[in-house]
């Protein structure tokens, strides 16, 4: 069977793809394009499936060449290139580059840090503008992807302005991003904004079941995901659901501890997994969130037990679940994760 084009493989985003596809088949791709919307739900499908429709090099444009003019043949060499390698997570093809925190050695982008905290201005430079004044390297176009654009620091979005006002011929921009409040107006404002929505329970169940969890499995996990492939994979992930496991237990353990010292080697740990954080704080969430219960249940009248302490104990676990619940606010920000885990068990300790 023929590789499947990426853009075909994109799931219960019609509205998005069909926009696609339209200014595919119409010639008139816009040249900086905003993909907006939660985490896992397709934009980097789509846009690694426009990507290579537009380097494809049997479809139409206007007119020209033979395929179709909104889909890409999924099999000439341009498009297998286009598919970004398993070990790398970019293509090959010369004419997509990607860009992204800390996706580079420091010296590939002509800097002698890493990039712990945003996308920096060495990465715009040496990957956009230094590319910028030349046209495609094999002639049919030249695409920008930036993954968590809004991780882009000032200094590289103000590089990167005037080159997403002013592209050189067959030049285009993707922008893919779960937080678009946090981007510059300035950036918002130069590019053509295509929304996805949280994907159906229905889909996230198919998509986990044809990664081979089980479907009943796969179902129970679709139901906690709320929408999103990316949240799906990291709960049915055994190594992930254990280090869920063992942050929540050594958070428990922090926030009892005689000293801050256990919180602080937690928060130390944190900013190595800054990705997997969000589902742990969330864990730790549900976990405070049971204890409270079966506090508040054991401090009811007629229940066994010293029903004072259980309802203290109660009322600090919803004071705690509250905290782990703000903390996730301020990932969301794009706070630094050994500061949020810090603060948040600081604040715990307190209740």
């Amino acid at each position: 069977m023929p590789p499947t084009p990426l853009l075909d493989a994109v799931l219960a985003q019609d509205t998005a793809v069909s926009t696609l596809r339209r200014a595919l088949a119409g010639g008139r791709v816009h040249h900086a394009y905003l993909f907006d919307g939660p985490a896992g739900v397709g934009k980097e499908l789509a846009a690694f499936g426009l990507a290579q429709a537009l380097v494809c090099e049997t479809r139409r444009d206007n007119g020209e060449r033979g395929g179709s003019g909104d889909r890409a043949c999924g099999t000439c060499s341009s498009c297998t290139r286009a598919v970004p390698r398993e070990e790398t997570t970019r293509p090959v093809h010369p004419d997509v580059v990607v860009l992204e925190r800390g996706l580079y050695e420091p010296g590939q982008i002509g800097r002698r840090t890493p990039e712990s905290q945003d996308i920096s201005i060495d990465q715009v430079r040496s990957l956009v503008l230094a590319r910028a004044a030349y046209g495609p390297h094999e002639g049919r176009a030249k695409v920008f992807l930036v993954r968590r654009a809004e991780e882009l620091s000032v200094p590289a979005a103000n590089a990167l302005l005037k080159t997403l006002e002013e592209p050189g011929q067959r030049t285009h921009f993707v922008l893919l991003t779960a937080q678009a409040s946090l981007l510059l107006p300035t950036i918002l404002s130069r590019t053509q904004r295509v929304r996805f929505g949280y994907l159906p329970e229905a889909t996230v169940t198919a998509i986990l079941t044809g990664r081979g969890v089980e479907p009943g499995r796969a179902a129970e996990i679709a139901r906690l995901a709320g929408g999103s492939v990316e949240t799906a994979l990291g709960l049915a992930d055994p190594e992930e659901s254990e280090h869920r496991t063992a942050f929540v237990a050594a958070a428990l353990r922090a926030i009892d501890a005689p000293d801050m010292g256990p919180a602080l080697d937690l928060a130390e740990d944190a900013k190595k997994a800054k990705d997997a954080l969000p589902l742990r704080i969330a864990a730790l969430a549900s976990a405070l969130g049971a204890r409270g219960s079966a506090a508040a249940a054991a401090g009811q009248p007629g229940a066994a037990g010293a029903r004072g302490r259980e309802a203290r104990e109660a009322v600090a676990c919803a004071a705690r679940y509250s905290l782990a619940i703000s903390a996730l606010g301020e990932l969301d920000g794009n706070a630094s994760a050994q500061l949020v885990v810090e603060a948040m068990l600081a604040r715990m300790r307190a209740v």
